[in-house]
């Protein structure tokens, strides 16, 4: 934005300085004008022989010349001294101010760290760092995103180009297996993509909020998953009381489902079980979601909600691998809808995840 030029900060201080010392000297010089009229007459007297005291007439002729050059000198004061703390009051600015440029510039690892007794200065400082070092974490994050997700959708393109391939260098191959497996590959890329849009609408937040019950979605999402269930021997339980709370119905739907999905291929070879529970805990409406299934570390599960992280030493029942964005996707949704997310290893084996909802909506988001 083109703006005109002014003054500096810091000479605006230093005018404000010298004007207020210059205000001050003059009120102080009136005072003592005035305390010296109270003692001095207007006219000549005479004591004694050739003994006058001076009037007021010549006490001016004498007070005036001194309060100018008094004047005169705390001006030049004033706009030497004010300069000079402007100076040393403006400094954290100035190291702010560099460090936006450095940010401005593409460079978000500085930090200011700026020392000294905790002032307001400092606050904006500190509170700077931690802007920089949130956004520096977010563009990581994005960059390594964007690259994993290059990665995941380039896999599906090269596979469905060396099919093509073949099928062209080859007209006697069987033409329906080669099919059948673009057909394959071809679901999958576009099962990314569309959870790559989901996660992207999740993240911004565009979507209306309506009263949702979130037991009623429990038994949507099982109903629909109860014949992968039964494909992979395992048995859903859903329990639980009426839980509102206030956010997209598709989306949490799609978290349940995701949730239950990953519960379901996580779990034993045979005879695993599902615990799906939904309560109310004061103000807060709370999704449990638990399964059977191998013991897993502590270290693994803190990655899981990471984008394409699919878990590797999770033992699965389908036999495949997913996009590696499930549990991404129910984080995402999850913070949209201002909730928390735990991932605890059960004992026994496999994984509890606990949702926590507000069952109002939040007026102020900060």
């Amino acid at each position: 934005m083109d703006r005109r030029p002014g003054l500096s900060a810091r000479l605006k201080l230093t005018i404000s300085y010298a004007g207020f010392l210059l205000v001050a000297g003059v009120l102080l010089l009136a005072v003592v004008w005035v305390f010296l009229l109270r003692y001095v007459p207007d006219y000549d007297v005479v004591y004694g022989p050739g003994g006058i005291i001076p009037n007021r007439r010549d006490l001016l002729k004498a007070f005036a010349p001194a309060a100018a050059a008094a004047l005169a000198f705390l001006l030049v004061l004033g706009l030497l001294g004010g300069w000079i703390l402007a100076g040393q009051m403006l400094a954290p600015l100035t190291r702010i101010a560099d460090a936006a440029r450095m940010a401005a510039n593409g460079s978000l690892s500085h930090r200011i760290r700026m020392e000294g007794p905790g002032d307001e200065f400092r606050e904006l400082a500190d509170v700077f760092d931690t802007m920089l070092e949130q956004l520096e974490a977010h563009v990581t994050e994005q960059q390594r995103f964007a690259a994993n997700a290059s990665h995941e959708l380039r896999t599906p393109l090269a596979i469905s180009q060396t099919l093509l391939e073949v099928a062209r260098n080859d007209p006697t191959r069987d033409q329906r297996e080669l099919i059948e497996r673009l057909h394959t590959v071809n679901t999958r890329a576009i099962d990314l993509t569309e959870a790559l849009l989901l996660l992207s609408r999740a993240d911004r937040r565009n979507f209306t909020r309506e009263p949702v019950d979130l037991s009623l979605i429990a038994e949507e999402a099982t109903e629909t998953l109860l014949p992968l269930a039964e494909q992979h021997q395992v048995t859903l339980d859903v329990t639980g009381e009426t839980t509102r709370t206030v956010g997209s119905a598709a989306l949490m739907l799609r978290m349940v489902t995701n949730l239950v999905q990953n519960a379901i291929v996580h779990n034993l070879p045979a005879g695993g079980t599902v615990t799906v529970h939904t309560g109310s805990q004061g103000d807060t409406s709370v999704l449990r979601v638990e399964n059977t299934g191998q013991p897993l570390p502590s270290h693994l599960v803190s990655t899981l909600t990471e984008p394409f992280q699919r878990g590797t030493e999770r033992v699965r029942t389908d036999g495949h691998a997913g996009v590696g964005l499930g549990l991404a996707i129910v984080h995402s949704v999850v913070q949209a809808h201002d909730g928390t997310l735990d991932l605890t290893p059960r004992p026994a084996g496999g994984l509890a995840v606990t949702v926590r909802l507000p069952a109002t909506e939040r007026r102020n988001r900060g």
